[in-house]
């Protein structure tokens, strides 16, 4: 598709659309039709907007594209996870996954907010790719749309919980994350709940602080997986720069200005972060908000050294936060047989 020419129509606010539609002489209820279109209905094509004349669905592809995903491959894994490879209108790839737990009425989909991701964590499979780009707003919401389509067809229930835990760094695209939960929250879109959605950061101290300010209501997900900068140092360069210090401070202030819910990611390492001083130090870190662990089993990644911690391992752990009266979830991996658990996204 040539789009050199072209806008993106959904990089175009409700107010710029009107503006285009009465240009064209046509009535505003125009604008509406249309933003329903891409934003409830999820089209990719102009010409499937039926209920809008032949003649102004010209004018709209003459003058815009719409950044379309398409599904490039599906693998579906024993355990019912389903992980989908997306193209996307510059041929690049991302991945969702749609993780089911039917038994607690949960199906949560986990989306990308960039091609590739910048951070390098050690223990992560999109770590070891390059930051081609940021997905666009329109971009993210595709992947819940059609990941929902997926549930649905799979299932017979529609998603009830999206996770930005995918492919890249959400707060490193902060502007076109926001601007995607906003249509995925919206009534013109899909009318979920923002407290359904979490947004998962490596830790970005600064953003984490404009995430406060800007009152969002999402939930809060830091993959912490050290509970000392040292540690944290070895595995996520990020910290060198945004350390435990800063990331608690911001922490503490997204807290104290939404209430938001706040959780610990921590995957454990054999020997390296899963003894009981790290349980303590962990445990320290809990003490200044109301926080949740999730404490996650570490999924192998080709080309990196670490181990998965012991289940008895873990469970010790898990048993000494108990103690110190923390909410902690243990979760054992879902879909590792292709690929599509924690850490393992890598287009494959």
């Amino acid at each position: 598709m040539n789009v050199e020419s072209k806008i993106n129509i959904r990089n175009q606010n409700l107010e710029q659309l009107q503006n285009f539609v009465a240009a064209l002489g046509q009535p505003g209820y125009r604008a509406l039709q249309m933003y329903d279109w891409l934003w409830n209905k999820g089209v990719q094509n102009f010409q499937e907007c039926n209920n809008i004349p032949i003649s102004m669905r010209e004018h709209f592809e003459s003058n815009f594209y719409i950044d379309g995903i398409a599904e490039d491959t599906v693998q579906i894994s024993m355990d019912g996870t389903i992980k989908t490879r997306f193209r996307l209108i510059d041929h690049a790839m991302i991945e969702s996954v749609l993780i089911p737990v039917p038994e607690d009425g949960r199906f949560t989909v986990c989306v990308s907010s960039q091609v590739g991701c910048s951070l390098s964590c050690k223990f992560c499979a999109t770590g070891m790719m390059e930051r081609v780009r940021n997905l666009t707003p329109g971009e993210i919401f595709d992947q819940v749309f059609k990941v929902n389509m997926q549930c649905m067809a799979y299932y017979g229930k529609p998603i009830t919980n999206i996770v930005f835990m995918g492919m890249g760094e959400p707060l490193l695209n902060y502007k076109n994350v926001m601007t995607s939960i906003h249509h995925i929250t919206g009534k013109h879109g899909l009318h979920m709940s923002p407290s359904r959605i979490t947004i998962s950061t490596a830790g970005i101290a600064k953003m984490i602080s404009k995430l406060a300010d800007d009152q969002s209501k999402v939930n809060l997900a830091l993959s912490l997986h050290a509970a000392d900068d040292d540690k944290r140092n070895e595995i996520m360069p990020i910290n060198e720069t945004n350390n435990l210090k800063a990331l608690m401070a911001a922490l503490s202030y997204f807290y104290k200005k939404t209430k938001g819910k706040i959780s610990y990611e921590y995957i454990a390492f054999e020997n390296f972060n899963d003894s009981t001083q790290d349980a303590y130090k962990l445990a320290r870190l809990c003490q200044s908000f109301p926080v949740k662990v999730n404490i996650i089993e570490y999924n192998p990644v080709e080309g990196v050294h670490f181990v998965k911690s012991e289940e008895n391992t873990i469970d010790r752990f898990a048993r000494i936060l108990r103690e110190k009266n923390i909410m902690v979830t243990v979760r054992r991996s879902r879909g590792k047989d292709i690929d599509a658990a924690c850490g393992q996204l890598a287009n494959k």
